[in-house]
This record gives C-alpha cells, structure tokens and sequence, in this order.
C-alpha cells in the first residue's frame, strides 16, 4: 500500500507485546472512574484517564485495519487491575524514546520533551534544526532504517517505549524488541484524513508525558488559527481551480477527492479539479488525462520534488502545454529543505496544517493575504 503522496515515510508492522507487570506495585480497584480526553477530530485514537491508569487506544493503525490496540498507561507506583487486557503496558511518564516517523518530531518539540528522543531510523530524514542540533550533539542513535532497524542498538537504547507506525503483516526487527521487553505503540497519525485530526496526535505523545494540558493549549491554538484562516478564505470573490502532483516515470500521481491534501485545498476556498473522486490515497492516472481534464486550472501545487520550471519542461515537454505553467503559477514545497535534504513539508505539515493553509490561502487570494510570508509552498523557479 502507498501512503499519500504528500506524506512520505517507510511503513513497517509488528505484533504488540505485553510488557512484565511489577508485582510488588499496591492492588488497585478494578471500579475507578474515568474522564475521557477531548479528541475532537481525530478518528484514529481516544484516551480514557482513570485514578490509576490510562488507556490509549488507536483505532486504525493502518488503511483498513478492524483491530483496536490499547495501550495501558500506568501512573508511577500503580498496578493495572487485573481484568484490563492491554498490547502493551508501560508506566508514565516515560523519559525517553525512540520512534520512526519524522512526523513524530513535531509533536515532541511542541510538548519541549524532544531531548528524550534516544533513536531515529535514518537521522538525515529529520529537518527540524532544533532536533538536529541533539544529533550534532550524538545525544540521538542511528538506528538505520524502518525496514530492518538495528535492534542490538535500539536494545542498548533501552527506551521506555518505541512508537512505530505499520501496515499488515509482520516485521522481525520490531518482533525483537517486543521479546526484549521494550513496549512498542503503533500510532496511526498518518491515516487521519482531517487536516486537524492529524494535527490532535499531539494528545497521543502527551499522554506518554502526563502533558494533556499543554497539548490541548497547543492543539487549540493550531485549531483556532486554521479556522480564522479558513474563515478568512471565503471572502474571496473567485475560486480559483487547482491542478496537484506531477509525473513518477509515466504516472500521474495526485490526492483523490477525501484526502488530507484535497480538504487543504477546499478550506482555501479553491476549487480542486479532482474533488469528486472518492478515497483518501493517490490516483494514478496517464498524462493524457490530466491534461484533458486540467490544461486550464488557474494554479498547479505540489509538483513532487520539481523546483523549476526548467526541470519540469527537461523531464517531460508536455508539461509546458499547462496553463499554470505558461503563467508561471505553479508552487512547490520542494525547496524548503532541511540541512540533510529532508523537506520540511513531510515533517512538519502534518502537525501545523494551519501554516500549509495559510499557504494555499496566500497563493490563490493573495489580495487576502499579500504580506504574509511562506511557511512551506514558493513559486518554481
């Protein structure tokens, strides 16, 4: 399965583990009540906070999974009642980490805890210059990569929990580190299709961190600020049309119609060309239907890692047949790039899509938004 093209990271599975039970930890009631916390967009996880424990359950792991993994979150010096059944139990807060996605670095440099990061697989993925700044200081493990991670390091790490993403199946790396007795959570951030329900997965690593409170002030502040700016889009007078994606060998890849990308572009008050096609992945289609259906859209976003118009006429001259490439209105997020090549966009959007908003708001009303300065999309060159 392929992940939105606008969201780029190596996918992996694994069995969930049962981490070992401290016994000589007091008895606790089985009957405790419980508040659950505020997720208000996200469908892919909920938290429910009794005396004693949490439970952090994730719905959707990956596209398609029926399985609800709960997470027991044990409050120190507590014990688990012993009628909850949970895939992995751990004690909060945890001080130290690993986990595999760079969109996962966000959420711990918004909640201040990044420097109990101890393992990444492929550091120079990561752009945050903040986090970088703990690698150049080989405060943070090379764990090599998500398809084969490095369990003797990441064992040495001895981190209090791995956070992981996944698809169906099974992967052996990951197998080891469950038989190590390292608790292992999948966090399924990436499936969300709301621009906000990406953005709440916040609330998840809080948890792990006793910071609800700091994550929801976070949360809301991103909330507020994507709704004034969507607010703000339908003043606008026209609604411009949006071509998005480019060519990988002779595909066409672009969102389809319920995807993360699409909602983006809708909350812009644009008309995206594509919007009535059903699903949240990609569609695949021939250049010759593109351009049948898109040779007129008014902008063009997103043209995968194109920088120039030069590179797009040099890679496929039909390109140069778009409008928005005659009137030079195509814009790309491939330039904001971290010091190791990583591009910002695949990191940080999905937890500040208020910032990709303000963004696509400038771009298509820019009497709207004229002084505003790009977070992450700049004209081709």
């Amino acid at each position: 399965m392929i992940k939105n093209l606008f969201t780029t990271v190596f996918l992996f599975s694994f069995l969930v583990f049962n981490s070992c039970k401290n016994e000589s930890k007091p008895e606790v009631s089985e009957n405790q009540e419980t508040s659950k916390s505020q997720v208000e967009f996200a469908t892919g996880f909920d938290i429910e906070d009794y005396e004693t424990y949490k439970i952090l359950s994730v719905f959707q792991a990956w596209p398609g999974s029926t399985k609800t993994f709960r997470y027991a979150l044990l409050k120190e010096g507590q014990n688990l009642p012993d009628s909850i059944e949970a895939d992995a139990i751990l004690t909060i807060p945890i001080t130290s980490i690993v986990v595999t996605s760079t969109t996962h670095i966000p959420a711990l440099e918004l909640l201040g805890v990044e420097e109990t990061l101890k393992g990444f697989p492929n550091l120079d993925y990561i752009s945050s210059p903040k986090t970088r700044a703990l690698i150049k200081a080989e405060k943070i493990e090379e764990l090599g990569q998500n398809e084969s991670i490095n369990t003797e390091r990441a064992i040495d790490l001895n981190p209090d929990v791995v956070v992981s993403f996944g698809v169906e199946g099974e992967n052996k790396s990951l197998n080891s580190l469950q038989r190590a007795n390292i608790p292992v959570l999948y966090n399924g951030d990436w499936t969300e299709t709301s621009p906000l329900g990406q953005a709440e997965w916040i609330k998840f690593f809080a948890a792990l961190y006793n910071k609800e409170k700091q994550a929801d002030s976070i949360f809301n502040s991103i909330k507020e600020n994507y709704n004034s700016l969507k607010k703000e889009a339908l003043k606008a007078k026209k609604k411009p049309t949006v071509l998005s994606g480019a060519m990988f060998k002779d595909v066409w890849y672009l969102p389809k119609g319920e995807s993360w990308a699409a909602q983006l572009v809708a909350d812009a008050n644009a008309e995206y060309l594509y919007k009535d096609t059903k699903g949240t992945g990609s569609l695949s289609l021939s250049i010759e239907s593109v351009l049948d259906k898109a040779q007129n859209a008014e902008f063009w976003i997103a043209p995968n890692a194109f920088e120039s118009y030069q590179s797009l006429k040099e890679t496929n001259d039909a390109y140069t047949q778009f409008a928005a490439f005659k009137n030079k209105a195509i814009y790309s997020f491939a330039a904001a790039k971290g010091e190791t090549g990583g591009m910002l966009y695949y990191e940080l959007a999905p937890s500040r899509p208020d910032w990709v908003l303000e963004d696509l708001v400038t771009i298509f009303h820019p009497e709207l938004n004229s002084n505003k300065a790009s977070h992450f999309f700049t004209p081709l060159e």
